[in-house]
């Protein structure tokens, strides 16, 4: 009687070898083609999965390269808006600032006529104004310069450039910018 579990062929144990079986060569692939054909496959595959690697290393580098341009021009924006609202507030603060010059004109026309109380005011309106940019210009005696000053009067004078001979109203700057120009009489 036979051992259902043993086989025919003689290869039921691991430590049998099949009698058709001669050498190890008989074990290897179909010879020294097959190695080459897979050397070819592995090599293949190897070229496929760097082409594969480098084409994932150019598309981070394009999405890197585009998200620092879009923070480039996010950042760009914000300061932009951020110089537009304060050119705006300057702008708006200078509207105001332009009101209140015939205040400021009346409080010095009173000072001049040496009017009890106005001082104070007048000090006050002036100072406040003066620490938000407002500024007077003081042009006396100095060389007439169009750009902040208007000329309403002229008197002759000895040549050369024309000189600044009396204010007769003052002129303010906003924040560097003119404001209101003088008017002036000018000599020369």
């Amino acid at each position: 009687m036979t051992d259902p579990t043993s086989d025919q062929t003689g290869a039921g144990s691991p430590d049998q070898v099949p009698d058709d079986i001669s050498s190890l060569d008989d074990l290897a692939p179909a010879g020294a083609d097959a190695v080459d054909q897979d050397a070819a496959a592995v090599a293949e595959a190897e070229a496929v999965f760097e082409h594969d690697v480098e084409t994932l290393l150019a598309e981070r580098d394009q999405f890197k390269d585009i998200a620092l341009r879009l923070q480039a021009d996010f950042e760009n924006y914000r300061k932009r808006v951020a110089t537009q609202q304060a050119d705006e507030i300057d702008r708006a603060t200078g509207k105001l600032a332009d009101s209140l010059l015939p205040v400021l004109d009346a409080c010095e026309a009173a000072f001049a006529h040496r009017v009890e109380g106005v001082e104070s005011i007048w000090s006050a309106l002036i100072g406040a104004l003066q620490k938000q940019g407002l500024q007077a210009l003081d042009l006396a005696g100095q060389v007439f310069d169009p750009a902040v000053a208007e000329a309403v009067m002229h008197e002759p004078g000895e040549g050369g450039e024309p000189v600044v001979a009396e204010v007769l109203r003052t002129g303010y700057t906003w924040k560097g910018k003119v404001l209101r120009p003088a008017m002036v009489k000018v000599r020369g």
